[in-house]
Order: C-alpha cells, then structure tokens, then sequence
C-alpha cells in the first residue's frame, strides 16, 4: 500500500494520529450526508413542503434497514484492522474479498426487500396520507442503488481498517458534486421532482463504488481487491459476523426507535413532518463529525488489540473522549446558534423553519452525549465485545424512548413535540454512563491479556 495513505496507530503520538485520520473521515461523512441534504433541500424550495416531508422522513426507515448490513462492515473494519496489527497478510486478504462479496450480497438483498415492501413499511408507520405517494416512490428508486451503496461502504471500512480516511475522502467528494449538479437538473430543469433527488443519488453512489473498487484493485499490498478471488471464507465471515452483527442489530435498534419517534411525529400532521426533517438533516452534520472519532476508536483500539499493545487502548479511549466532547460542543451550539438560518436553507416557511429550531434546541445541545456513548461503543467493540453494548444500547437508548413513547407521551400533558425530542439526551447521558460501566469490569478482567488466538 501507498505508505503516504497509512497510520501507524500502534506507537507514538495517539491523539494527533487520530485527528489525521478522522478529520478526513469527518468531512467524507459530511460529504455523504449532503447526497441526502442535497435531496431535501432541492425538493423543499423547488417541489414544495409536501416533497420536503416525502424525502425526508424516509430516512428513519431507510437506517433500519441498511443498519444490519452496515453493521457488517463494521465488522470487517474490526477484522482487517486486528490482522493488520498482528502481521497477518494471507487473513487480510481473505477478509478484503469476503468483505466485499458480503457487500454485493447485502446490497442485492435490501434492493429486494426496499423495492417490494417500501409502501407497506410506510403505512405501518403511519405516513401522512399527504406524501406516501411520493414517499414510496422516492424509496423504490433509492433502493435500487444498494448494491454500490454497500459496495463503497464496505469497501471504505477497508481502506479505513489501514488509517486510509483520504482516498475516500477524494471519491465522495467527486460524487457528490455530480450529486447536487444532477439534483438541480433532474428537479429544476426536468421536474422529476422526488423521482428526480433519489436517480441523482443512487448515481452518484454508483460512481463512488466503481472509485473504491478501482482503488482495491490497483492495491499492491495485502488489501488488494482480485475480482476472480470473491467469495466467501467460513471462518472470516464468523468473526465478521460475530462483531459486525451485533453491530448491525444495535444500529437497527436505534432506528427503530427513531421510526417510532417518526410515527409519533407523524400524528402532528405534514408541517411538523417538515420541520422535523429539515432540522434532523441538520443535526446529521454534527453526529458524523462525533462519528469519526467513533469510527478511529474502533480502529486504533483493533489495531493496537490485534498487536498487543493492550496499555495504549485507554489512552485510545481518554484521547478520543476529549476529541468527541469538543467536536459536539462547538458544533452543537453553532447548530443552534444559526439554526434559523440553517433552517432556512430547507424550507421558505417561516412556521416550519421556528418548529424545527425547537428540535435542534433539545437535540444539537447536547449532542456531545451521543458522541461520548458512540466512542465507549467503539472501544469495545475494538477489544472484541460486539454484543455487550447491544445489550446495553438495548436497554439504555431504545428501551427508555420506546417506554416513554408508550406511557407518559401518550398522555395529553405530554404529547407534545418537545417531549419527544428530550428522549434523546436522557437516554444517551444514561446509556454512556452504563457503557462506561462495563469497560471498567471488562477491562480489569483483560488488562493483564495479551490476544493469542484467531481475531475472528
């Protein structure tokens, strides 16, 4: 591998490798996240409010689905990272094309499942008699892009699992500016209105696969991609699926919950529908900028795990803590401070733009919570414990929302708007302090270990 895309993250400095590789992680995140902003602000000024509401609340749905198998590569990044640390080429290899073919299975099955059961799921939820046209429309369009979707993210866990957070960087930004170019000519210039947002996007995701692939490929070390080598190594794929399902149940759950709370939403009508879009859009700005310190825990822990540096994984943990916390803080309340204006990037409704801001009040706030649990997450599931905080995520985040949403909101005191959104610091501040926890007892149980064994 070109030696200029990758960390050594087991020696030296840990908190100035780690911002190398999460700043580029961060702002490929942020990259992402515009294909979707990109689609909800094009439609909210040139298709209107209902259009706005019809894209942007299918993304609770489109999580739950994708979160297993998102989850997946999760686990891929774990494995090639602990390979990668412990010196095992011929592993890593196996993982890299197993990986990859669990991407195309992964994909061609959510192209299935999004495509024939997109209106049912939203008539579950409870979607505005208003918009489930178009949002049943924009989702069977979407998910006819899964296949490369899974494909760069699968393939980026990759080039991650090595510290390379660039090269991503480079084809999502590439992509997306074809993304927002063809959102403006598909909707303005042809008025294929949420038809014309979901064929921009899964195109533009197309593109960044085909750059990841034509990256792994041309790859001389133990990461190169050989397409005659696809296929399915048993025992990679159990230790894959032993930390990357976890993972993907624990991201579902958090989605479902997230469905719920976007049905209760629902029963306000189509401008809180709106407003809760627009400002969730907003909020996804500041999670994946906390998400790379997130996704560098998970990594630099594998790697220093797969090594045996097990003394610089707290240091991995402190160092990462504090880059969440501050990463949180200042864009949370940047969030809030501008939110009006933010705001009025999405919508001209002045009523929908003052209802989202009382959203990103309760949640930008006090966003740092969610990246403090993310990061304790990461650290576990680096050491190799994937379903504890399942369990604890589980219990802590989904279980409280799910409870308050069937008990106290129900009732007319509570449902309101605002008593939904609080759920989500409560839980978070509760759920990191229980992960917190279980570090404490796993890492006095395994502190004097040295891993010895298969990752897998």
């Amino acid at each position: 591998m070109n030696k200029k895309y990758e960390i050594d993250m087991c020696s030296g400095n840990i908190i100035g490798k780690m911002l190398i590789f999460a700043l580029p992680l961060m702002i490929s995140s942020i990259l992402q996240l515009l294909f979707n902003a990109a689609d909800v602000i094009v439609v909210g000024r040139y298709a209107g409010d209902n259009s706005l509401a019809a894209v942007g609340s299918t993304g609770s749905l489109v999580n739950l689905l994708t979160n297993v198998f998102l989850g997946l590569s999760v686990g891929a990044n774990v494995m090639v990272a602990r390979y990668k640390g412990a010196g095992r080429d011929d592993e890593t290899s196996r993982t890299v094309h197993t990986a990859i073919t669990l991407a195309l299975l992964s994909g061609a099955l959510l192209t299935i499942v999004g495509c024939l059961g997109a209106r049912q799921i939203l008539t579950w939820m409870g979607s505005p008699t208003e918009v489930i046209d178009l949002s049943a429309l924009y989702l069977r369009i979407y998910f006819l892009g899964m296949i490369p979707n899974m494909i760069y993210n699968f393939g980026a866990a990759i080039l991650r699992s090595v510290g390379d957070t660039r090269r991503p960087l480079y084809y999502l930004f590439g992509a997306g500016v074809i993304n927002v170019i063809l959102n403006l000519i598909f909707v303005i210039s042809f008025h294929m209105d949420v038809a014309g947002v979901a064929l921009a996007t899964i195109l533009s995701q197309t593109i960044s696969a085909v750059l990841v692939v034509r990256c792994l490929t041309r790859e001389k070390s133990n990461i190169r991609l050989d397409i005659r080598k696809l296929g399915i190594d048993r025992q990679i794929v159990k230790g894959i699926l032993r930390i990357g399902l976890p993972s993907g149940f624990q991201g579902m759950l958090f989605s479902m919950s997230n469905v719920i709370i976007q049905s209760s939403v629902n029963s306000f009508g189509a401008t809180i529908v709106a407003a809760n879009s627009a400002a969730a859009n907003i909020e996804g700005f500041v999670w994946v900028s906390m998400n790379a310190f997130h996704q560098a825990a998970i990594t630099f822990t594998g790697q220093n795990y797969g090594a045996g540096e097990m003394k610089r994984i707290p240091k991995v943990m402190r160092d990462a803590l504090i880059c969440v916390i501050l990463t949180g803080v200042i864009l949370g309340r940047t969030a809030y401070f501008f939110g009006m204006e933010l705001m009025g990037m999405y919508t001209t409704s002045t009523e929908v733009a003052k209802l989202g801001l009382e959203r990103i009040k309760w949640v930008c706030g006090l966003y740092a919570l969610c990246g403090m649990m993310d990061v304790m997450v990461g650290i576990l599931r680096g050491i190799g414990y994937s379903v504890l905080p399942m369990i604890v995520s589980l219990m802590g985040a989904c279980g409280l929302r799910i409870i308050w949403i069937f008990t106290l909101f129900r009732t007319e005191t509570f449902h309101k708007p605002m008593f939904l959104y609080v759920t989500y610091p409560v839980s978070w501040g509760i759920t990191f302090l229980m992960h917190v926890l279980c570090f404490c007892v796993v890492w006095r149980k395994m502190r004097k270990q040295r891993p010895t064994s298969s990752p897998g």
